[in-house]
């Protein structure tokens, strides 16, 4: 039985429909913390995108070669890595594979957390933490300094469903998805999950940092 034009134009629609909604739901991440975002990252920075092209990493298996976009940018502080400037940011070329996009004009200031490469380079995706600086909190920017190294033991729980507690004196549960709805809300954007004294972690609230002798918090 022969195929008609329309037929197959409609099966190649169709294929092709299916590939890109294949390839947009290539690229997911879980909801994190910023504190856990900190915490796993090798490397977080202040810093203004100033240049941005296409670049050459390699060839993958069948020889064929491998595009990154590749951002220069001007370090302003580093909050978390070598010693050394990063002056290179390295993402895939689209968002279906995890590429993040970002302005190159050098008129935003972002804060990006990454995977550290060689030679004042890094490597990030749409699942590490990157934020237009201006967007961050006060306790956010108070907290990149000091407070969000202090919590990397403890352990941020999320909150799947009400109600919900921890199983562990080193956890702070994070309620933000399941109260508010949103990843950026109360807890994310002002409190910290601090070990104290005793060995447990608890969420800490305040612009100044945590005393040596943190006993309790104020609960979100």
């Amino acid at each position: 039985m022969p195929f008609s034009v329309n037929g197959i134009l409609c099966a190649l629609a169709l294929l092709l429909l299916w590939r890109a909604e294949e390839l947009v739901e290539a690229c997911s991440c879980a909801p994190v913390h910023p504190q856990q975002a900190f915490c796993n990252a090798d490397v977080v920075i202040r810093a203004k995108v100033v240049g941005e092209s296409e670049v050459d990493s390699g060839n993958d298996i069948y020889g064929n070669p491998i595009k990154r976009i590749q951002y220069d940018v001007k370090q302003i502080k580093m909050f978390k890595g070598p010693n050394q400037d990063i002056e290179a940011v390295f993402t895939a070329p689209v968002s279906a594979v995890c590429g993040v996009t970002l302005d190159a004009s050098g008129k935003k200031e972002y804060l990006i957390s990454g995977k550290a490469e060689a030679g004042g380079r890094m490597h990030v995706t749409l699942c590490d933490y990157i934020m237009p600086w201006d967007s961050l909190s006060a306790t956010q920017k108070k907290s990149l300094s000091q407070r969000y190294q202090m919590g990397c033991d403890c352990k941020i729980v999320r909150c799947p469903s009400l109600p919900c507690e921890i199983t562990a004196p080193e956890e702070c549960l994070w309620t933000d998805l399941i109260i508010e709805k949103q990843v950026h809300g109360r807890q994310a954007n002002h409190y910290a999950c601090v070990k104290r004294a005793d060995g447990s972690c608890s969420w800490y609230r305040g612009v100044a940092p945590p005393k040596k002798e943190f006993l309790d918090a104020e609960d979100p």
